[in-house]
């Protein structure tokens, strides 16, 4: 990865594993993926790589685009009737749309890193993930509240998901992939099974990201196309 980047160029698959890694989870990966793409571990990277990785999916359908600029400026309503004061949340939600509009702009993936490797830009994105991760989960406390160990889901909120550079838990994947009605493909590496885990989220749904979670990091993958 190179020195710097917040998300880094396709590299092949390979370079994830520089050491001998466990062989069959290794040849399993590399069967199903053909490269990565790194995304700098600063507590931040899973916010980065969903939202780089579905903008990239979408980049060259118009529609699908603009959709997602319709979800996240409607996202706005979702923070406000979970209480957020409209000056905490109105700066980052205009970076979110304006990296939408600048990539629908030229269609090209070379905007899209660049903005997402401008430390301002590309922090104030995931602040507003963040914000309204926390959001939704609050919208939906009946249901979230049980899978949050804090004192209660307002300091979960507050303090694990609205905070930078805190890594994020599984209850806060489904919750940003349901506020912005994104589907995610989850490869774990992790555990002494011999076999990739995959998660779907939401289940049932058609992935447009696939994700590398190893070592409490999350890089981006790229599927080996299907014969």
């Amino acid at each position: 990865m190179e020195s710097g980047s917040l998300v880094s160029c396709t590299e092949d698959i390979s370079s994830l594993f520089p050491e001998p890694a466990a062989e069959a989870k290794k040849k399993d990966l590399s069967s199903q993926f053909s490269s990565v793409r790194k995304v700098r571990g600063d507590g931040n990277c899973f916010y980065r790589a969903f939202c780089f990785a579905h903008m990239e999916s979408v980049l060259h359908n118009a529609r699908a685009l603009q959709r997602f600029k319709d979800k996240i400026i409607q996202s706005g309503k979702v923070l406000s009737s979970a209480g957020f004061d409209e000056s905490s949340f109105k700066h980052h939600l205009n970076t979110a749309v304006n990296v939408v509009e600048q990539c629908q702009a030229d269609e090209q993936e070379d905007t899209l890193l660049r903005l997402f490797n401008e430390q301002t830009t590309s922090d104030s994105v995931v602040q507003y993930l963040r914000l309204l991760t926390s959001a939704h989960l609050q919208n939906h406390a009946d249901f979230f509240c049980n899978f949050v160990e804090a004192p209660n889901l307002h300091t979960y909120c507050h303090q694990e998901v609205e905070a930078m550079a805190m890594e994020c838990d599984h209850v806060d994947i489904l919750a940003l992939s349901e506020s912005l009605d994104v589907c995610i493909h989850i490869v774990s590496v992790e555990g002494d099974e011999q076999q990739l885990a995959h998660h779907i989220i939401p289940e049932g749904a058609e992935p447009s990201l696939h994700l590398l979670y190893q070592t409490s990091h999350y890089n981006i993958l790229y599927p080996r196309p299907q014969p």
